[in-house]
């Protein structure tokens, strides 16, 4: 025999629904962008390996992973063999565009023709997952708002959701120097990378959960954009191990935008969402300013130039 709650008692139990969800911590999606080639990499290191390290990092967490292709680089079968490397464990392919352009840069249908251009590669190896995942290069979104919709208009078309961004720490910046302090061989500056890596992993944990907070009154599921590079690959399991410390539990991308917070990104039939400024402004809110370290890495075991 069925019973209706009443209403104090529908009320405890959504209290208590959302008591063990906040006990169970955050969760964060873990996205990887420029599948199978960001480089550049230390002499002598492959796309092959670095995705064997990063995989192999990533596995051991049993973390769900969407990695994100331009196959303009898959160019031998050691590059294709870097991307059966990821679905050899599971993990989901997306498509980010053939050959990784501003979208604010192209036409609409120079657009499109980068977006199907990468179809092939993911249909094959992507076969029986659901590939039709995209990623933004740059994250640009289009140069103004009609552009902006066309845009997305094209991605529905072909039955595409967009894979938002809701937390990172532009882990793409540590590439070159990483690359130019293996070449030198120069230990203290890899340290003080590494140092500042992780610094930045902690930082934007606590800068974009306080920006959740103050744009949604709460955690959302938190999509994580990093790169496939050789830095990444390296600092792979100490980052898989911050965000474990941090609370968080590593979901699939699909689970994390089922969240209402991504409601404009899955159905792009809906108006497109505002930016973080946009949203802040709105709420009349000043959002945290993530640290800048681009000139302290720029600076990081470059060649010293001549008086």
């Amino acid at each position: 025999m069925i019973r209706t709650l009443g209403l104090s008692a529908l009320v405890v139990l959504l209290s208590s629904c959302a008591t063990v969800a906040r006990a169970q911590g955050p969760q964060i999606a873990i996205t990887i962008d420029d599948l199978p080639v960001h480089a550049p990499y230390p002499p002598g290191l492959t796309p092959l390996e670095v995705t064997r390290q990063m995989v192999g990092a990533l596995k051991a967490r049993h973390a769900p992973v969407t990695g994100f292709v331009n196959a303009v680089n898959v160019k031998d079968s050691a590059t294709m063999d870097a991307l059966r490397e990821w679905r050899a464990v599971g993990f989901v392919l997306g498509n980010h565009t053939w050959s990784h352009p501003h979208l604010s840069e192209i036409s609409l249908a120079y657009f499109e023709d980068e977006l199907t251009k990468d179809e092939p590669v993911l249909a094959k190896l992507g076969a029986g997952t659901n590939w039709r995942w995209f990623r933004y290069p740059f994250l640009d979104e289009g140069k103004d708002e009609a552009q902006r919709v066309a845009a997305r208009q094209i991605l529905a078309r072909h039955g595409y959701r967009v894979a938002a961004v809701t937390t990172g720490f532009s882990d793409w910046a540590w590439t070159p120097a990483y690359a130019r302090c293996s070449a030198k061989r120069d230990a203290a500056g890899i340290a003080e990378l590494e140092r500042l890596y992780l610094a930045a992993v902690k930082q934007s944990i606590a800068d974009d959960r306080e920006t959740a907070h103050k744009l949604y009154g709460r955690d959302i599921p938190y999509v994580l954009l990093m790169h496939v590079s050789a830095m990444s690959a390296h600092m792979m399991p100490q980052v898989l191990q911050i965000y474990r410390h941090a609370g968080y539990r590593f979901v699939s991308l699909p689970q994390a935008e089922s969240d209402p917070a991504y409601r404009e990104y899955t159905d792009l039939r809906l108006a497109p969402p505002g930016s973080r400024a946009e949203l802040a402004k709105r709420k009349n809110v000043i959002l945290p300013a993530p640290p800048d370290y681009s000139a302290k890495l720029n600076a990081m075991c470059a060649a010293k130039t001549s008086p």
